[in-house]
C-alpha cells in the first residue's frame, strides 16, 4: 500500500528533472549568467553581490523551478585543468549553455578548441546546444 501511496504522491508532486551544463573557459561569465538566470526565474531568490563572484574551482549548482520542471544548471569550472573533467558529467545533461566571452578576442582561439573537443564527444550526441556569446553590453577598449 506504501508502494501505491508513494508511487501516486511522486506522480502528482515531483517535477521532471533536467540537467543543463554550463561550459566555457574562465572568466567567461558562467557563474553571473547563473545567477542572473536565478534571479529571474526564482521568485524569492535575491541573487549574490555580482562583484563577489569569483572564479569557480570545481561546479556551481544552481535550480530553478519552471512550470512542471526542475532544471539543474551545473556551472563547471572552465581552466584548463577542469576541462578535462567535463566529459564525466555529459552523460547526465540534457541540454549544454556554452559561454563565451565575446570581448576576448585573445582567447577566442582557445575557447573555439575547448568548444570543438566538447562537440566532438558522442555523449552530448543530440543534446541540445545554446551558444552564448556574453560581454556583448561590454564596450571594447
Amino acid at each position: 500500500m506504501y508502494t501505491l501511496l508513494s508511487g501516486l504522491y511522486k506522480y502528482v508532486f515531483q517535477k521532471d528533472e533536467f540537467c543543463v551544463l554550463i561550459l566555457g573557459l574562465d572568466n567567461a561569465g558562467k557563474t553571473t549568467f547563473l545567477e542572473q538566470t536565478k534571479t529571474k526565474f526564482s521568485k524569492n531568490y535575491k541573487g549574490m553581490n555580482l562583484s563577489k563572484i569569483t572564479t569557480t574551482v570545481g561546479l556551481n549548482i544552481g535550480t530553478i523551478d519552471v512550470g512542471k520542471a526542475r532544471l539543474m544548471f551545473w556551472d563547471l569550472g572552465g581552466q584548463d585543468e577542469l576541462q578535462s573533467l567535463w566529459d564525466k558529467y555529459y552523460a547526465e545533461s540534457h541540454g549544454v549553455i556554452y559561454v563565451i566571452d565575446s570581448t576576448d578576442e585573445e582567447r577566442l582561439s582557445e575557447s573555439k578548441e575547448a568548444f570543438e573537443k566538447m562537440i566532438s564527444n558522442e555523449a552530448l550526441e543530440g543534446v541540445p546546444l545554446l551558444v552564448l556569446a556574453n560581454k556583448q553590453d561590454v564596450p571594447v577598449l
